[in-house]
């Protein structure tokens, strides 16, 4: 695949993730809405459920597009591959992005600290409540083992239809989470329209790399954007892809 197929084919992806993309980042919405008062320690045990439940996915979707279009199948490889992309790129989607949104949209400040006098003291406790959450270092024996878990399944059963459409899901929970972690004060019309800008960047960039364009820049793909395709040797993810036909894949094939 050329350079100019590639930029066609990661267009053709993050297209086509863009709507479900949108429902998961409304879904994070309602799932604010629904915990926004469930304090910043609980809200804190749901990152710790969802971020490793994101890892697990990312890493099966990531090490699995690798696996399937890999010539060899070198387990070393593949689990480079996942881990590296499941644990960078979820950590950026359920961490790095919520926090730069929250401080863009000045979640973590209280509503009326304006009425009190900024003492050492509040200035300790502000910084000490809004912090970034990293899951691979805070959590490490439990996020860690899942992007383990995560290669493991991808190497002896590579699939990545489903795992996909729950990575964005999760995603989605994940980085509502940290948010919910960090927030405090009323959540105005104007700051959800904001957070739902957060989610859908946080989910939509992030996984799209982690499951498309990081393993497809360590493998010779043989993808092509030529026609539409549903066969299940290239059903990859959750919508159809477009791909030059082959034996393995003949015109008119339908996946069942």
């Amino acid at each position: 695949m050329s350079v100019k197929e590639r930029i066609k084919h990661i267009y053709a992806e993050l297209k086509g993730h863009a709507p479900f993309t949108i429902f998961g980042a409304l879904m994070g919405i309602v799932f604010m809405l629904i915990f926004k008062n469930i304090g910043r320690e609980h809200a804190g045990v749901m990152f710790s459920v969802f971020h490793p439940g994101h890892v697990v996915l990312s890493a099966m979707v990531t090490a699995s597009l690798f696996s399937l279009h890999s010539r060899g199948k070198n387990f070393l490889f593949v689990l480079i591959i996942g881990y590296v992309g499941s644990i960078g790129v979820a950590t950026l989607s359920d961490s790095v992005l919520p926090y730069l949104g929250e401080s863009l949209l000045g979640l973590h400040v209280p509503v009326h600290a304006e009425l009190h006098s900024p003492g050492e003291q509040e200035m300790e406790n502000s910084d000490e409540t809004h912090k970034i959450h990293l899951g691979f270092i805070e959590d490490w024996y439990i996020v860690n083992p899942a992007a383990l878990l995560g290669v493991l399944i991808a190497y002896f059963l590579p699939r990545t239809k489903f795992p996909h459409a729950g990575h964005v899901l999760i995603s989605t929970w994940a980085s509502s989470a940290h948010i919910l972690m960090n927030a405090q004060g009323e959540i105005t019309l104007a700051i959800t329209a904001g957070i739902f800008a957060v989610l859908f960047i946080a989910v939509w960039l992030p996984c799209c790399i982690s499951d498309i364009v990081f393993p497809l820049l360590f493998v010779e793909s043989d993808l092509k954007l030529i026609a539409t395709c549903e066969c299940d040797v290239h059903a990859l993810h959750s919508h159809p892809h477009e791909h030059e036909h082959s034996e393995e894949c003949p015109a008119g094939k339908k996946k069942l």
